[in-house]
């Protein structure tokens, strides 16, 4: 590092991917990123009783994919033009994602930020590695195990799970047709801990820790905002399905996540791009090419609606008192609410509004401890829900479709439609907008998925529509 080197967002003219190296008798997996020359920036992976490497190839370029793809959490620092690779050069696949990484990825940051990311930097014009002996800046130490041997992945499933409703809906189901599997979440969550020994199955928690400068850069004027970190996840979950032995590495990720957030200069802008098909499909085609062609990577939950995922889970009462999809739980910085639930922000709107068709009132208010529908000053927040005279929240939520059909249930049932922003939707806001789509319709699968033909038949097990009593 220069002498005096300190940060300066404007000055920055290039992003460093330096090392990876994974220690298997520690299980710990460092990342090391640079701008410029300034200091070496490492972050973090534990993974706690891994098995012997047996497949140091395999690992390493699951650990590449993992060092591509986490670097875009420091890359927005700056967000220089220029990338160089320190560590092997990826392949023109893996390239490609990339860029769609650092850039659909990173579309909402930059139209929080007020920038222009397209055309603004491309991976696949990055410069080569600066020695020939660059390649070896991905090891893997294994003190055991043998690398020449390249064994099948065993057959079983590494689920991630979120504490929130989606991915018990996913285990639940896969429980039904017994699959073996085991859960895995990344970071420290008492409240996704929790969720998951309600599950009684085997979980699997992994350690993360960002460099800790990225948090003084921050301080001294970084770019800040929102990443694609389901990306970043799904790359952590593949890595610990080779390290542990797993052929699938399978998410919860519904339809309605590959809806635009916005259209903003021709452009789409998705809160949720990295748990949109688009991504799905090209980190699979990736895995299978890079990493392994025994190892699939998808949603199971890619044919359904957020309606159709909580009409399942309505069933699911065990869990009602200790899932939360209250994103002010898993915040890094800031206040968490005391509770499971905010009750104020869009996510706790929205799986209110979105569970209220299949509840039954008392029950839903005994989850939330209060009765979101008859709160009038949430008004602009279910407002947005359904877009009226506002784009959907950058929050992980359902379609207007679906929040539309909602309220339109709800307006029709006598135990709902006198609450005041369900009145207000029937008196107000309904009539300006075209007819919402019938509920059931929206609880049938929908085309375009990757689910693996072992699991077809869990898409026979969820809502079809046809259900008695929906309308």
């Amino acid at each position: 590092m220069s002498a005096g080197w300190t940060f300066d967002r404007e000055r920055i003219r290039v992003f460093r991917f330096l090392s990876a190296r994974y220690d298997a008798e520690s299980g710990i997996a460092r990342l090391a990123y640079a701008f410029d020359d300034g200091p070496e920036l490492v972050e973090t992976l534990g993974f706690p009783d891994a098995p012997p490497v047996r497949d140091a190839a395999r690992v390493a370029a699951a650990l590449d994919l993992v060092h591509w793809i986490a670097g875009v959490s420091y890359y927005k620092a700056a967000i220089p033009r220029r990338i160089e690779f320190a560590s092997r050069q990826p392949e023109p696949q893996a390239l490609a994602l990339l860029d769609q990484v650092y850039s659909d990825g990173l579309a909402e940051f930059a139209w929080r930020n007020g920038l222009d990311l397209r055309g603004h930097l491309s991976f696949a014009e990055s410069d080569q590695p600066r020695s020939a002996g660059a390649a070896a800046a991905t090891t893997v130490d294994s003190a055991q195990g043998d690398p020449a041997l390249s064994p099948a992945l065993p057959r079983r499933s590494l689920v991630a799970i979120g504490g929130g409703k989606d991915s018990l809906v996913s285990i639940e189901l896969l429980r039904s047709h017994g699959e073996d599997m085991r859960l895995f979440w990344i970071g420290q969550s008492p409240l996704i801990a929790a969720v998951a020994a309600r599950t009684g199955l085997p979980v699997l928690n992994i350690s993360r820790r960002l460099a800790p400068e990225l948090f003084e850069f921050n301080r001294l004027g970084a770019w800040n905002g929102h990443i694609p970190v389901t990306a970043i996840n799904s790359a952590i979950g593949v890595l610990a399905a080779v390290l542990y032995g797993y052929d699938a590495v399978v998410f919860s990720n519904e339809h309605s996540a590959s809806a635009a957030t916005l259209e903003t200069g021709g452009r789409s802008v998705n809160h949720q791009w990295s748990k949109g098909f688009a991504f799905e499909q090209a980190f699979a085609a990736v895995v299978q090419a890079a990493v392994s062609p025994q190892l699939d990577y998808f949603s199971l939950l890619r044919p359904f609606s957020e309606l159709a995922v909580t009409a399942r889970f309505a069933d699911m009462t065990a869990y009602h008192q200790h899932f939360s999809s209250c994103n002010r739980n898993f915040r890094i910085l800031g206040e968490r609410p005391a509770g499971r639930w905010c009750g104020e922000c869009p996510k706790c709107q929205f799986v209110f509004l979105a569970l209220a068709p299949f509840l039954p009132k008392p029950a839903l208010v005994r989850i939330f401890g209060r009765n979101l529908l008859d709160e009038p000053a949430q008004a602009a927040g279910f407002d947005a829900l359904v877009e009226w005279q506002a784009h959907k929240p950058f929050e992980c939520v359902g379609e207007a479709d679906e929040s539309r059909a909602a309220f339109a249930a709800l307006a029709g049932r006598a135990e709902w439609r006198e609450d005041a922003l369900v009145k207000r939707w029937a008196t107000h806001i309904a009539p300006q907008l075209p007819a919402s789509a019938a509920l059931a319709t929206l609880l049938a699968p929908r085309p375009g998925h990757a689910v693996p033909e072992r699991y077809q038949a869990l898409i026979n097990a969820m809502p079809d529509g046809r259900a008695p009593g929906l309308e």
